[in-house]
């Protein structure tokens, strides 16, 4: 990966939408943030003020822009979209729970197991995919002069920018979980990664 001139990357996630809280996958389809989520956010946001944020970018997704206009509210910024960071597409799985995908997908479930990197959601992406957008993101964050970026975006992409970031293995990014409550501060320098939580 070529080299990315960031001091500090600061990651988050969008808030808690109404689809995360009864399970159904979003993909690239939207769902408003539920009163928790924004409030979450609300306190995120307070925790950015004393951090040395140089400007804030976001999927264009809805869910993630309304979470990047509260923090940039709370730091006196504007928000950059950039489409590379949209969730990874789930296809004809979009806006199902996980019981509608087993009924309707019974022998997808295995398929993904062995090789969750490379699987792809039946006519949408993979994690593969997601990766080589992932990394045009970040390319195109550096090419607006940000040392010290918020990134607003979502959790399986977010998995696909730390793996770029940090320089993981595919199967350790896939790894990582992303809670709404959480901010990834990543130290470019050391490739050290620390949490901001919003308690």
């Amino acid at each position: 990966m070529p080299v990315i001139p960031f001091q500090e990357v600061f990651l988050a996630r969008h808030g808690e939408t109404e689809w995360n809280l009864v399970g159904r996958r979003q993909g690239q389809l939207d769902a408003p943030l539920t009163p928790a989520g924004i409030g979450e956010l609300e306190h995120m946001a307070d925790r950015l003020r004393a951090l040395p944020i140089d400007a804030i970018f976001s999927s264009p997704l809805g869910r993630s822009m309304a979470s990047a206009r509260i923090f940039a509210g709370a730091l006196g910024s504007t928000v950059v979209t950039v489409d590379e960071l949209a969730e990874i597409h789930h296809g004809a799985m979009a806006g199902l729970t996980g019981d509608e995908i087993e009924r309707s997908f019974p022998s997808e479930t295995s398929r993904r197991a062995a090789d969750k990197y490379r699987w792809q959601f039946p006519g949408g992406e993979s994690y593969a995919e997601g990766d080589v957008r992932a990394a045009a993101a970040l390319r195109v964050i550096a090419a607006a002069g940000a040392a010290r970026p918020l990134v607003v975006s979502h959790e399986m992409i977010g998995r696909m920018l730390l793996r770029n970031l940090l320089d993981l293995p595919p199967m350790e990014a896939l790894a990582y979980g992303h809670p709404h409550d959480v901010i990834y501060r990543v130290d470019m320098a050391g490739k050290i990664l620390h949490e901001i939580r919003s308690s």
